[in-house]
């Protein structure tokens, strides 16, 4: 599948794998300067692209494992949500979930997006649900005997 990607600043970088078979595409920091993040803070770091992703399709950004588990720096918004008819520049609100002050660089890979199809659903309220084995149970349950 091609996905078309407009550059919006000349600094920017287009997506790339990891490796050949890697589910996610690296995203990186469009930045002129470095950008410190201090404990705590969420700072909005600009891609420089935009995409036009494929109707029936969405984009996924999540967290870098090695920044994560490292730096302590993931999405804010945990998974960020990228629509098929969104034009804007890509944008990811890193968090600095650590104690110590983090500073991003410019063309730093910052985050991964995957792109997946979805179902365009109807929801239809419904008195009654099908039963299941499973049944309400949830937070922890699906290893207990429900009663």
């Amino acid at each position: 599948m091609k996905v078309r990607v407009k550059k919006l600043n000349e600094l920017a970088t287009l997506p790339t794998k990891g490796s050949e078979f890697a589910a996610g595409s690296d995203l990186y920091a469009c930045l002129n300067q470095e950008v410190a993040i201090t404990s705590g803070e969420t700072v909005l770091i600009p891609t420089g692209i935009a995409m036009e992703l494929p109707v029936g399709t969405v984009g996924l950004v999540y967290a870098r494992s090695g920044l994560a588990t490292k730096r302590n720096l993931a999405p804010a918004n945990k998974v960020g949500v990228i629509d098929c008819d969104y034009r804007g520049e890509i944008m990811v609100a890193l968090h600095n979930h650590g104690s110590d002050p983090q500073t991003i660089a410019k063309n730093e890979r910052i985050a991964q997006i995957v792109i997946t199809p979805y179902y365009e659903v109807e929801f239809e309220e419904n008195g009654e649900l099908e039963p299941s084995k499973r049944g309400s149970g949830g937070f922890g349950s699906t290893d207990k005997e429900l009663v």
